[in-house]
């Protein structure tokens, strides 16, 4: 049978326990600090990241904007069964309440074809293509006589995607290989 006895208190042992007390406090408290500091180096880094991961977005974007201008620029203004005679891309309108901007504009006399261009389009960017042909419209007043195509070039298209197009009267521009396919055949004029 093992029998404690208790001792006393003594101001030795309780200054001991005090010491030993304030000697884990500082081990925490320099353990918290390091912890800061390693959330602090880890925000940092995911800061870094997120505008590396933004830059080659915007990256993605201009390569794919540029490769859809080339390809209509380059032979293909033969579109919703009409030549266009000029082409401009990254047009600004900045009319109140109506600012908008047009990746690539097809123009000629009596038509403009607007194409969205998305490096990953989405169904949910389908209300902005649609509201473009509004925003032109105001923004360039010129052109009100004018009737108004959507399109949507994007390098990948899936296919509810593809589908949404179609029904809402918006040309369906994609890549397929090294080339360039339009499917205009069910186009809306706006």
């Amino acid at each position: 049978m093992n029998t404690a006895t208790l001792q006393p208190a003594t101001f030795a042992s309780v200054w001991a326990a005090i010491q030993e007390t304030a000697k884990q406090q500082e081990k925490t408290a320099k353990q918290q600090e390091e912890t800061n500091r390693q959330m602090q180096e880890t925000d940092r880094r995911m800061q870094e990241l997120q505008k590396t991961m933004g830059s080659w977005g915007n990256n993605f974007g201009k390569i794919t904007e540029e490769y859809f201008y080339n390809s209509f620029e380059n032979g293909k203004q033969n579109f919703f069964g009409e030549r266009f005679d000029e082409i401009e891309k990254n047009v600004k309108g900045i009319k109140k309440d109506f600012k908008d901007e047009y990746d690539i504009l097809l123009i000629n006399g009596k038509s403009i074809g607007i194409i969205e261009v998305k490096f990953k389009a989405h169904e949910s960017d389908i209300p902005s293509i649609l509201r473009k042909a509004e925003t032109f419209r105001v923004n360039f007043s010129e052109y009100k006589n004018h009737k108004i195509y959507l399109g949507l070039a994007t390098m990948s298209f899936y296919p509810e995607l593809e589908q949404e197009c179609i029904n809402q009267g918006i040309a369906v521009i994609k890549q397929v290989g090294d080339t360039v396919v339009i499917n205009d055949k069910h186009l809306k004029v706006f």
